[in-house]
C-alpha cells in the first residue's frame, strides 16, 4: 500500500508540473526560458518554499542552484539528508524579469500550484525560505526574530529561516542557519506527535512588524 501511495503522490506532483509548464496566468510566463516547478521526494517530510527563481534556475527548470544551492546541500548534510529526500519549490514558478520582486497577481496565479503541492506532498514542515514566502503565513513576522521558531497550525510545522543568499553575503548569520536547520528532525518529530494526539492547536511565533520583503537574488 505504501508503495502504491508513494506512486500516486509522485503522479499528482508530475501533473502539477506539468500544469504549470503550460500556465499563461501571469506575465511571468512571457520571458521564461521554463517553468520551476520544484523538485525532490513527493512524499517528503521537509518542504523548502523559497521566493522566486533566478537567472540559473529559470535555465535549468531547478529551484536552489548555484551558490545558495550549494549552501542548501551541505546544511542538508548537517542533518544527514540530501535534496532528494526534501521537496524544494518556491512562491512563483517562473523568473520575475531582471530578478525583481515578484508581484501580488503573480503571487495570488502561483498559488492554487502551491496549494496543490502542499496538500499532495502532505509534509511535516514547510519551510519558508526569506521573507517573501514567510510573509504568507507570518504577515507581519521579522526574520531576525522569529527565525528557526516554528507555527504549528493546520497540521503542519510552519518553520521559517534565513534566505541562504543572506547567509553568503553575511557570514554572521551563518551559525543561526546551522542551529534551525539542525533543530528540523525535533520539529518533524513535534508534528508527528501533535498529529498522533490531535494536538494541533496553534501557536504562533513573535508578530514583529518587519520591513518590507527584499528579493534575494538565487546566485
Amino acid at each position: 500500500m505504501a508503495n502504491e501511495d508513494n506512486q500516486s503522490a509522485a503522479e499528482a506532483v508530475a501533473q502539477i508540473a506539468q500544469d504549470i509548464s503550460g500556465c499563461t496566468l501571469c506575465v511571468l510566463h512571457e520571458n521564461r526560458t521554463q517553468t520551476v516547478p520544484g523538485a525532490g521526494s513527493p512524499t517528503a517530510k521537509i518542504m523548502f518554499i523559497g521566493e522566486a527563481p533566478g537567472q540559473v534556475e529559470d535555465e535549468e527548470g531547478i529551484p536552489f542552484v548555484g551558490r545558495s544551492g550549494q549552501y542548501l546541500n551541505y546544511l542538508l548534510n548537517l542533518i544527514e539528508l540530501d535534496r532528494q529526500d526534501v521537496f524544494i519549490t518556491n512562491t512563483v514558478k517562473c523568473r520575475p524579469p531582471g530578478n525583481r520582486d515578484p508581484k501580488t497577481d503573480e503571487l495570488a496565479s502561483c498559488k492554487p500550484y502551491l496549494d496543490r503541492q502542499i496538500e499532495t506532498i502532505d509534509p511535516s514542515v514547510i519551510v519558508l525560505v526569506g521573507r517573501f514566502a514567510m510573509e504568507r503565513y507570518f504577515p507581519k513576522g521579522k526574520i531576525t526574530k522569529i527565525h528557526g521558531q516554528p507555527k504549528y497550525e493546520g497540521g503542519y510545522a510552519y518553520y521559517p529561516i534565513f534566505h541562504p543568499a543572506a547567509a553568503l553575503r553575511n557570514p554572521r548569520l551563518r551559525h543561526d542557519m546551522e542551529e534551525d536547520f539542525k533543530r528540523l528532525l525535533e520539529v518533524i518529530a513535534e508534528v508527528k506527535r501533535r498529529r498522533e494526539s490531535g494536538d494541533f492547536e496553534a501557536t504562533t511565533a513573535d508578530d514583529a512588524n518587519d520591513d518590507p520583503p527584499e528579493q534575494l537574488t538565487l546566485l
